[in-house]
């Protein structure tokens, strides 16, 4: 656990964001995880780190008080970590990036989206293909047209043949538009249906509550806080 937590500090170091979160926030995910018994948690590339930690408690736990947590296994996509930001393909886009036009986000309009790909970061070549390594800023906006539009990167290469970067960026934005404008209105519509959402909340307060109490209250006694 250490060295993961030292891992971790030297990454948020060097974006001048290191703070005692980054000791709390892994346990209180390691805690959040066993607290519901979960088998199996949906992670990104750069949450595999902290599911192991998570393994690791469950296993020292077991070891010492007996079976009782399941080893959680991670549900990894494919596709996920290969989005990288608009703005620097070698890292993954994130939405605590500084660079507003790094990140598409879920609420972006049309015009906003437009413009964060014209003004995604690519190379001096027009021609478009798919090559993460020699080209990653081309390759980036591939994936993502990937992720949209359900197609394989090589096919999406097959039908941009004849088109140029700048072209291809249009393309690209325009799918991204009509995948996230559904989802973006409905976002827009349940933030004005504020009772809606507060029930929504007050059924998982109760439904997380039934689940993890009679665990939080087992391994209370397990341990000889009860």
């Amino acid at each position: 656990m250490r060295l993961f937590l030292d891992l971790q500090m030297k990454s948020q170091s060097q974006k001048n964001e290191g703070s005692v979160g980054l000791f709390i926030y892994p346990v209180l995910q390691v805690a959040d995880i066993l607290l519901y018994q979960s088998t199996h948690v949906p992670v990104g590339d750069d949450q595999a780190q902290h599911l192991e930690l998570t393994q690791d408690v469950a296993r020292t736990f077991n070891n010492q008080y007996g079976e009782f947590f399941p080893i959680p296994r991670a549900l990894m996509s494919n596709s996920a970590k290969k989005i990288r930001s608009l703005r620097d393909p070698l890292v993954k886009m994130s939405k605590s990036d500084p660079q507003k036009l790094a990140t598409v986000r879920l609420t972006d309009t049309p015009d906003e989206i437009v413009m964060k790909f014209r003004k995604a970061v690519t190379d001096c070549t027009s021609e478009v293909t798919y090559d993460p390594e020699r080209r990653p800023g081309i390759s980036n906006l591939v994936a993502i047209h990937s992720a949209v539009s359900g197609l394989a990167p090589e096919e999406l290469v097959r039908q941009s043949r004849g088109l140029e970067t700048a072209q291809y960026k249009l393309v690209v934005a325009e799918a991204v538009i009509a995948h996230l404008t559904p989802i973006r209105e409905e976002v827009h519509r349940l933030r004005g249906d504020t009772g809606f959402l507060t029930g929504v909340l007050t059924r998982g307060t109760h439904a997380a509550r039934e689940v993890a109490t009679p665990v939080y209250d087992a391994v209370c006694r397990m341990v000889g806080l009860r």
